[in-house]
């Protein structure tokens, strides 16, 4: 049996051992989602047998996105995973979140969105509570600042304006684009939302400060008040233009 279990543990090293160096040299694309997962486990639980253990993980939960959304106690309600593996993989997703936060920071998301809307999207997916957020722009479009303004559930008292007015002024914004999320993945947006929409747009014109838009995020999908005629703000040199 000795001599059983040390053959097992010689032939997990080794095969930990390659796929170390499959992933240094690269590209990372030839990867599947459980063996990017056994080379994480490796680092966690280590001495254990990692591909078991990335099988289980997959199975609860449908794949990286699913593991990356759980909760720790989740995740260690899965045999073979410890506290520290578990805080791992979330440690991940934070700093994956981080990576794609400052990737936008500074760029004219108006022109270019795709930044802001992965950042969004991965950051808000598995969120079990509603989540409000602005993003702060100066007169060129850039971001300046990414702020959770409420956290709980979204209704037209819940999001008070002035907040979000006073944050624009402490970050010299000229624009801000409101997002919150729906738990539930449905990214179809309710009447509350068109009301909380037009609350915000209308008080932000109020004092100069243009809203963009107001995104929701579900799961696979985002919904856009601008681009369904809900913002009745515009940019100014749209305003200018139409006027001339």
């Amino acid at each position: 049996m000795t001599e059983t279990r040390a053959s097992e543990k010689s032939l997990n090293r080794e095969h930990r051992k390659r796929l170390k160096e499959r992933f240094r040299k690269g590209p990372q694309d030839g990867f599947s989602d459980r063996e990017m997962l056994e080379l994480l486990l490796a680092y966690a639980l280590p001495g254990s047998d990692a591909r078991q253990t990335a099988k289980a993980l997959a199975h609860r939960f449908k794949g990286l996105r699913g593991i990356f959304d759980a909760s720790v106690e989740e995740l260690t309600s899965v045999e073979g995973i410890t506290e520290n593996a578990a805080v791992l993989v979330k440690l991940i997703k934070g700093a994956a979140s981080m990576y794609l936060k400052e990737r936008m920071m500074g760029r004219d998301i108006i022109l270019s969105p795709r930044e802001a809307i992965d950042y969004l999207n991965f950051t808000l997916s598995g969120e079990k509570v509603e989540k409000f957020l602005a993003i702060f722009l100066n007169a060129r479009n850039e971001v300046l600042a990414v702020e959770v303004l409420h956290e709980g559930t979204i209704n037209q008292t819940a999001v008070y304006p002035r907040k979000a007015i006073e944050r624009a002024f402490k970050h010299n914004a000229r624009a801000i684009i409101f997002v919150h999320n729906h738990p539930s993945g449905d990214a179809t947006p309710s009447h509350v939302d068109k009301h909380l929409t037009k609350v915000l747009d209308r008080a932000a014109l109020a004092v100069d400060l243009i809203v963009h838009d107001h995104l929701i995020i579900g799961k696979n999908r985002h919904f856009s008040a601008r681009e369904n005629g809900w913002i009745i703000g515009c940019p100014v040199n749209l305003q200018r233009a139409a006027e001339t």
